[in-house]
């Protein structure tokens, strides 16, 4: 059983933050996320695209900023349940909640932050008649051990960021790399692309468009899929593995099912005092919230981290009143040990 202070429900940008302003407050935190990184929409759908409305950055790329939030995290030593769902809310008692996932994890904490974003993030499926009867079998929406694909044949089906990436990526890790898109066009970075056309003029990579896959065949585990190029017939292609990546698709998924006010698809609070939901002890912060006048921008789940941590510090330490100090002044002690302070001033005569 995982326990802490602060449970977040959520990875993206918004979670991640509530973890900092948690730690400034001494109140440790724990991660749960559908994804198997941290970062949300930004690390899964455009982690190479610009942001222009973080302030002091004129443009940081969506996968910078979560490389920084983590680094600025790395200090309080959250935990991480990355790649499973959070299924059940139950409270336990007047001090505890409990959450499990859909693997089974369970995790206990005294207050609960949901920051799912927009919701839980399924794999856009494409429409293949069996592809169910192979997920997990060679069928994979999600890369998250590169390494299970050493020395395998791989087939990637799609024209955003993440097939291109992944495409790049397992060129030097499997033995065969299968790029198909149903049309001659990619959408992505225009790095990543110019890359794929280097790796298949060196023959790494090969590219099959316009095209799709219609078929998996193999007994008990996927062997090969059946691709129809345009204007051709269709034809089979060996592989090990088969990993459409056609984006994702957002849901609330069982959190609609805990018992809290829903208003189009998003979470009522109370944005008067410290973004707390019906249920005592359980806040909504980011996109994943609603309330008169919401924002849905990375800045205004910034503020309702800070505020939610503010109202869950006085829960857990009631009659304690809190001195708040800034940065500058107070400097930062992680639980890790470390100590990050402005450099003092020195006083000294001056002949």
């Amino acid at each position: 059983m995982i326990t802490t202070d602060i449970l977040i429900i959520g990875a993206g940008p918004t979670g991640l933050f509530a973890v900092f302003e948690a730690g400034l407050l001494k109140m440790k935190c724990h991660i749960i996320d559908a994804l198997p990184q941290p970062g949300g929409q930004l690390a899964e759908l455009y982690p190479k695209k610009p942001i222009f409305d973080i302030p002091g950055y004129p443009s940081v790329n969506a996968g910078d900023l979560v490389d920084n939030l983590m680094e600025q995290i790395k200090q309080f030593q959250p935990g991480f349940t990355l790649g499973e769902t959070a299924v059940t809310l139950t409270k336990v008692d007047e001090e505890w909640f409990e959450v499990v996932t859909n693997k089974g994890t369970v995790h206990r904490a005294k207050a609960v932050a949901i920051a799912g974003g927009l919701g839980t993030f399924e794999p856009r499926k494409p429409t293949i008649e069996n592809i169910a009867d192979y997920e997990e079998k060679g069928v994979e929406y999600f890369v998250k051990e590169p390494e299970h694909f050493r020395n395998k044949k791989v087939v990637i089906a799609g024209g955003g960021d993440s097939a291109l990436d992944w495409s790049i990526f397992l060129s030097n890790v499997a033995s065969e790399v299968t790029l198909i898109h149903r049309r001659n066009e990619f959408r992505g970075a225009l790095d990543s692309v110019e890359k794929v056309q280097d790796l298949k003029n060196q023959g790494k990579i090969k590219l099959i468009t316009p095209a799709e896959v219609t078929a998996i065949k193999g007994e008990g585990k996927v062997s090969a899929i059946t691709v129809q190029v345009d204007g051709e017939e269709a034809h089979d292609i060996e592989t090990d593995y088969f990993i459409p990546l056609f984006g994702l698709t957002p849901k609330l998924g069982d959190i609609a099912n805990w018992g809290l006010n829903i208003e189009k698809n998003a979470i009522v609070v109370n944005n008067a005092l410290d973004y707390q939901t019906n249920i005592d002890g359980v806040y909504a912060i980011g996109d994943i919230n609603t309330y008169p006048g919401k924002l849905k921008l990375i800045l205004c789940g910034f503020h309702e981290a800070t505020l939610m941590c503010q109202s869950v510090y006085n829960r857990l330490n009631p009659g304690k009143k809190y001195v708040l100090k800034y940065t500058t002044v107070s400097g930062v002690d992680g639980f890790d040990g470390s100590r990050k302070e402005a450099e003092k001033a020195v006083v000294k005569k001056i002949d």
